[in-house]
């Protein structure tokens, strides 16, 4: 049949010769730079990177280029000029992972491109995923009626585990509803509210502690003062690790509080989740075990690659309650296996669960395990280290593997000083192109951190990140 189409450039399937000579070649890349990452600038280039990115702005390629011409200035120029996230000597913010068994699996998961929206497309493969979540909750020591679905982050998990919420306390009742977070909670948390429905005016913003904690008597009094004046309060957020100081809630009294007063809480474990499935640590994160919903970011603790975050809700089926739904076109629902569209919002989806299940299966628990721990014996001794330094007092000691401080001196006589000089103390550091430190402004103070969580930071990074510190803060204070 003559079409009067051109065939040949509606064929995009590729000959095997060369799909097996472009993975040879992308491969090649990757292990190159994977290799050269010790020695690679951690905070990358950004000079004159405003001139770069508005020179890359282009139209619509009308012809296709070689995979040569795409790679090369990838590899060469765009991928150095950003932070360096998986090398070793990454400490800012919360680091996130990137296992190359995980790159393979999510290379694996692209490339068969099976349907894991519902159990009947890819029963196998669905059956994967169950188990890598049942693997969690196990470790977050959940009770088997708990269900949960992989989400691009901890962002959508905080969705999810509101919308759940809302559902059960609330019903259609939504604008009388009121939540409860603390001044350290994640940002993520009053933006996931607005999406579920509760605006910004019905989130409560708790005071902390010395040690950046949620406190318990301003809770208990901002759920009287909202119950006083007609409201409905119906979840609390507690955090198994803050982004800004690595502080852990009182999990277990906010849980009682819970209990008592008929609210879901929430913890956020996005950053220090992962620490509960080492026996050893999980003393730390006590009262994790009896939240109604949980946040954990496997791109963190997992050190798997970004876009890994995961829910766990203790009654799976309010879980299921606010997602379950059919269609004419689609297999009627069944109970006997997990379902990834009865669980989560998303009906076509990648395959999030192969990246966990082929991870875990190739290194097993006990590795994960070891390397949790040594991570927060590291950030344990860095503290200890750092906190010798003439001129650094520190803030927040590590609940787990991230602390706080800041740089004090006899010139630094105020605190928009002190500020500045400890701002000047994690760029001078990362500077130097080893080690990359980030800071977070915690009410009027500026504090530096240190967050030990790549799995590529090992003793000698946190010997590196000691001396600079040391050496960067007598240069600042002898400038002063």
């Amino acid at each position: 049949m003559d079409t009067g189409l051109d065939v040949d450039l509606a064929n995009l399937d590729l000959p095997a010769e060369q799909m097996q000579a472009m993975g040879e070649d992308v491969l090649a890349r990757i292990v190159a730079h994977l290799r050269g990452l010790p020695g690679a600038p951690i905070c990358g280039d950004f000079t004159g990177i405003e001139d770069l990115c508005r020179s890359l702005r282009e139209g619509e390629p009308e012809s296709g280029a070689s995979l040569d011409s795409l790679l090369a200035p990838l590899f060469a120029d765009w991928v150095p000029r950003s932070f360096g996230t998986p090398g070793p000597g990454y400490l800012a913010y919360i680091p996130g992972g990137g296992v190359y068994p995980a790159a393979l699996a999510s290379f694996i998961a692209d490339a068969v491109n099976r349907y894991t929206g519902i159990w009947q497309a890819a029963p196998a493969l669905v059956q994967l995923e169950a188990n890598t979540l049942e693997w969690l909750r196990d470790w977050m020591q959940f009770p088997t009626s708990a269900r949960g679905l992989y989400t691009p982050g901890g962002s959508m998990a905080m969705f999810n585990a509101i919308a759940s919420a809302r559902e059960q306390r609330l019903g259609t009742d939504i604008r009388a509803g009121t939540l409860y977070v603390s001044s350290q909670s994640h940002h993520c948390i009053i933006k996931a509210a607005r999406l579920a429905g509760i605006a910004h005016d019905r989130v409560r913003v708790i005071e902390v502690d010395a040690q950046y904690r949620m406190r318990l008597d301003a809770l208990c009094a901002a759920i009287d003062a909202d119950r006083a004046a007609g409201l409905k309060p119906f979840m609390v957020f507690s955090n198994a690790g803050t982004t800004n100081t690595g502080a852990v809630d009182p999990l277990d009294a906010v849980a009682d509080l819970a209990e008592r007063e008929g609210l879901w809480h929430h913890v956020d474990g996005a950053y220090g989740g992962f620490f509960h499935m080492v026996p050893e640590l999980r003393h730390l994160l006590s009262g994790l075990s009896r939240a109604d919903s949980l946040t954990l970011d496997p791109h963190k603790g997992l050190f798997l690659p970004y876009g890994t975050g995961a829910l766990l809700v203790r009654d799976g089926e309010a879980l299921r309650h606010l997602h379950s739904s059919s269609a004419g076109y689609l297999p009627a629902n069944q109970s006997e296996f997990y379902d990834p569209a009865q669980y989560g919002p998303d009906l076509s989806r990648g395959f999030p669960g192969l990246r966990v299940w082929l991870t875990l299966k190739f290194f097993g628990a006990a590795r994960y395990r070891a390397a949790l721990a040594e991570k927060r014996a590291l950030a344990v001794w860095a503290a200890e280290e750092i906190s010798r330094i003439p001129g650094i007092v520190m803030d927040a000691w590590p609940d787990l593997s991230l602390f706080a401080f800041h740089l004090e001196g006899a010139a630094l006589d105020t605190l928009e000083k002190q500020n500045a000089a400890t701002r000047a103390l994690m760029q001078n550091v990362t500077a130097r192109g080893q080690i990359m430190m980030t800071g977070a402004q915690v009410g009027e103070r500026f504090l530096g951190r240190v967050c030990v969580l790549s799995f590529r930071a090992r003793q000698a990074q946190m010997d590196a990140c000691v001396e600079q510190l040391r050496q960067e803060a007598a240069r600042l204070l002898c400038s002063e």
